[in-house]
């Protein structure tokens, strides 16, 4: 056993002793090693939220003492750029060690004044799509994919943020966006984000063109950027409402007709969500679609349960109103199971997934899955893998229909991400 985590346990069981109202607010006792916080600390680090000791390593074999887990919550406290559940994830962390922030209330502010006014992170990811469809010819793509990002501190409460992105076809001479570069013939550059960002206590605003996604059906309905407005309430429960302007693709299109082009359409929403930290967790939204070719209304549904730190379970259902929809495109679900994820952090960890899905044209929006689509059914499983540390290679495989001609579709998606 390691010198340190005999130590750090030798001293854990001395306080422990002397007294248990000492040891619960001295920021030198050891966190229990069953403590729900190691995996909320994994998720966060996961998640990129938590960047771990001063070297930016989370040391996932050994014992953290609550001032070492005080220390990394105040850090992830700073962040702005967090999902809901992941700042779900850190209240509840920081009313577990609020003794222990506050007695750091002094070293975090000098900390904080260190860190530069804009920071600068990003990742690089190539990944491969094989899709077959009956009658039709296979269709092989790979790309390139380079994305940095610049968080920019304002005052106390805004930050801008951005980000820039490179995304490459490499079986053409053409970007990922359809149109060529005259300096190489392939790829261009271009931002892909640019917003304001304030937080007010529990309260979050963002104004430009920010990410959107639905959290409760974990993206199903709606993942990618806005132009516009978004607007975050509560702390248990959360409201969010936001609204713009959003341009579909190829792959997302804003219609639901075979035959219909992209369309920039108009696009309002609200969502309520449980504290995604609990073992519970439930959700309701209402989407408004508003274009030339497509005038209609959202609704859904979603339930999660999580059995035990490594193994949860998603359900969500959504329904669409378009009046002049097939009946079959008007329905989206998926039901889901998860094991474990991998953590970029840690190198080995792995997650797993199952799920069956059904993805109507007139009830999602743009769907967050890289391996299969609107008006596609069926199942889809996948697995990562940490290789190194930052490096994570995912592989995924969907069969299954597509919805409005029922003919057999698959599709092979690998990638590898390489974080910095």
């Amino acid at each position: 056993m390691k010198k340190t985590l005999v130590s750090a346990l030798t001293t854990a069981i001395v306080v422990g002793a002397a007294s248990t109202t000492f040891a619960a607010a001295n920021p030198f006792s050891d966190v229990p090693a069953d403590s729900w916080a190691y995996d909320a600390v994994a998720q966060l680090a996961k998640d990129g939220v938590i960047d771990g000791y001063g070297d930016g390593t989370y040391r996932g074999d050994q014992q953290i003492t609550r001032y070492e887990m005080a220390q990394m919550v105040a850090r992830s406290m700073a962040k702005t750029d967090v999902s809901a559940s992941d700042k779900a994830m850190i209240d509840k962390l920081a009313a577990e060690f609020a003794d222990e922030l506050g007695n750091l209330g002094v070293r975090v502010a000098a900390l904080e004044k260190k860190v530069d006014n804009v920071k600068w992170y990003g990742e690089m990811r190539y990944y491969y799509k094989s899709a077959r469809e009956d009658k039709k010819a296979k269709d092989n793509v790979q790309y390139m994919n380079l994305r940095l990002y610049a968080d920019a501190t304002v005052n106390e409460n805004w930050t801008v943020k951005s980000r820039i992105e490179y995304k490459s076809d490499l079986n053409s001479s053409k970007n990922a966006t359809g149109t060529s570069s005259a300096a190489d013939g392939n790829g261009d550059v271009y931002l892909n984000r640019a917003y304001a960002e304030g937080v007010y206590g529990n309260t979050v605003i963002d104004l430009g063109k920010f990410p959107a996604y639905t959290t409760l059906d974990q993206g199903m309905v709606f993942d990618d950027q806005l132009s516009g407005a978004m607007a975050q309430f509560g702390k248990d429960v959360k409201v969010s409402v936001w609204g713009g302007r959003f341009n579909g693709d190829a792959n997302n299109a804003n219609s639901y007709k075979a035959g219909q082009s992209v369309e920039v359409v108009n696009y309002q929403a609200i969502e309520i969500d449980s504290n995604q930290a609990k073992k519970l967790t439930w959700g309701a939204a209402y989407h408004h679609v508003n274009g030339a070719q497509w005038n209609g209304h959202i609704w859904e549904l979603g339930l999660g349960y999580k059995f035990t730190p490594t193994v949860a379970a998603h359900v969500a259902y959504a329904r669409g109103s378009a009046s002049d929809a097939d009946s079959s495109s008007k329905k989206a679900y998926n039901v889901q199971v998860n094991y474990k994820g991998a953590n970029a952090a840690n190198k080995g960890s792995f997650g797993i997934f199952a799920a069956y899905r059904y993805l109507g044209a007139a009830a999602t929006i743009s769907p967050t899955y890289d391996e299969m689509g609107r008006d596609q059914k069926g199942w889809d499983l996948g697995f990562n893998y940490a290789l190194q540390k930052n490096v994570v290679g995912t592989l995924a495989y969907f069969t299954g229909k597509e919805i409005s001609t029922s003919n057999s579709n698959s599709t092979l998606f690998g990638q590898v991400e390489f974080f910095f």
